[in-house]
């Protein structure tokens, strides 16, 4: 009889290390600026899980995978392994199936396979990777935490007691849920150590350390976020910490050390000021808060009907401020319009699949596919055209310029867009007016 295969979803596999060095190169292509913060403050002693908030469908697992260049093991929902084929391309990808409540009881019992699998992984050192709201919310915002992370967790403790395991908060907070070559933020927040968490609460019953648990990583979480509670004051709360940024960035660079500070980090700490001042004004002065709130919500419905783009919110004077990409957009004109040419297959087919899809949280997801598997096929063929057609070196030229062909692409039309948008914001009076009321009233001593 042949050897039966024990080899373990974590173990190396030269494939997948290949592929994940190609899926990391496209995927720090696919932003324009990311931030790690508090990296450094990631236990080295022990197994990890990571426990991610979960708003951007498959890009908030590439981006956790792609923290460093450790090997992680993920789970993700288990009706995308019905399809055997898929099932067997995730399994290769480090991808385990995880049942929810919503599958129905008995599909949850399943799970203690999942969860031995799990706890093995850490055994092993592998960081381990699971998003505890279960499912993803494109918004600002957050969704209750489900039990499978403090299940795995427990159970793992109890099978490596002197080994130490940390879950660990990850704060994702995109530029834009939905654009293309945005902004990601990453912040590690503080680790919970589940054996000490464990003894600390050792006159609680097995059920109250778990709940107790959830209240501590919820609270962590969200202090690596910009959580806006997500109820009828949603869309007026994010219209008004756009429009106060500008300023609250003002105030921010008045105090020592914060110019020194990556853009991305202000931008959160502006975002998150706004809030506490929401906050503060609810419980105040709410009179004036819901004067407040009725302004952000007039200017965001006001806003998405004149196509106006929330970046030009979070301007104070959005075509001076634009100068720098106005005259670069035109200097680069002569390479950026070819490209687009050459680009868009690519960008026709992603909007073709864009009237397919239920959720827009998926929109970044097909694109970064599109870029990862359909360009290089494209390049392919271009560069074939390009040697039958073209002198040697004149070939090579070409081909080495077609390369970049979709940022060059999506960032014209992305300068294409701001620019116009700006414009629109400008001629606007009533918007722009209703800006000004918010931000005087949000700066308010």
């Amino acid at each position: 009889m042949g050897k039966k295969n024990t080899k373990k979803i974590q173990d190396y596999d030269r494939g997948y290390n290949l592929l994940y060095k190609y899926v990391s190169f496209v995927l720090k292509l696919s932003y324009s600026k990311i931030l790690h913060v508090g990296k450094e403050s990631i236990p080295q002693d022990g197994a990890i899980i990571f426990a991610p908030n979960h708003t951007n469908a498959l890009m908030d697992a590439l981006v956790t995978l792609c923290i460093d260049c450790k090997p992680k093991v993920f789970v993700a929902r288990a009706d995308i392994f019905r399809n055997r084929k898929l099932a067997k391309i995730l399994t290769f990808l480090k991808i385990m199936p995880i049942m929810r409540q919503r599958d129905g009881f008995n599909a949850v019992k399943k799970n203690q396979e999942i969860i031995d699998k799990s706890v093995d992984v850490l055994k092993d050192k592998i960081p381990f990777c699971i998003f505890p709201e279960g499912t993803h919310l494109a918004k600002y915002s957050s969704l209750p935490l489900s039990k499978g992370i403090f299940r795995i967790a427990f159970q793992a403790h109890e099978q490596m007691p002197q080994m130490p395991l940390y879950i660990i908060p990850v704060g994702l907070r995109y530029g834009n849920l939905f654009r293309y070559r945005s902004t990601i933020r990453l912040q590690f927040g503080t680790p919970i150590n589940v054996g000490e968490f464990i003894k600390e609460n050792a006159h609680l019953t097995p059920q109250e350390q778990i709940n107790s648990m959830r209240e501590l990583l919820v609270e962590r979480m969200r202090n690596t976020i910009f959580h806006i509670p997500n109820d009828e004051d949603y869309n007026a709360t994010y219209e008004i910490c756009n429009a106060a940024e500008p300023i609250e960035t003002e105030e921010l660079l008045k105090e020592k050390g914060n110019k020194k500070k990556h853009s991305l980090e202000r931008q959160f700490l502006a975002n998150n000021n706004t809030l506490k001042r929401i906050e503060a004004l609810k419980e105040n002065a709410p009179e004036k808060a819901r004067k407040l709130l009725e302004l952000g919500n007039e200017a965001n419905k006001l806003r998405e009907k004149k196509g106006i783009d929330i970046e030009s919110a979070a301007v104070k004077k959005p075509l001076i401020s634009r100068t720098k990409r106005i005259l670069l957009t035109l200097i680069t004109l002569p390479y950026t319009l070819p490209a687009s040419l050459l680009a868009s297959p690519v960008v026709l087919l992603c909007k073709y699949i864009f009237t397919k899809l239920k959720d827009p949280a998926f929109r970044n997801s097909v694109r970064f596919l599109m870029n990862l598997f359909v360009w290089p096929l494209m390049l392919v063929i271009y560069s074939i055209i390009a040697i039958v057609q073209l002198p040697l070196w004149m070939a090579l030229a070409a081909i080495l310029l077609t390369m970049p062909a979709p940022i060059a692409a999506h960032e014209l039309w992305k300068s294409v867009r701001l620019i116009a948008s700006d414009i629109k914001l400008m001629r606007n009076k009533k918007l722009s007016k209703i800006y000004s009321q918010i931000r005087k009233i949000i700066m308010e001593k």
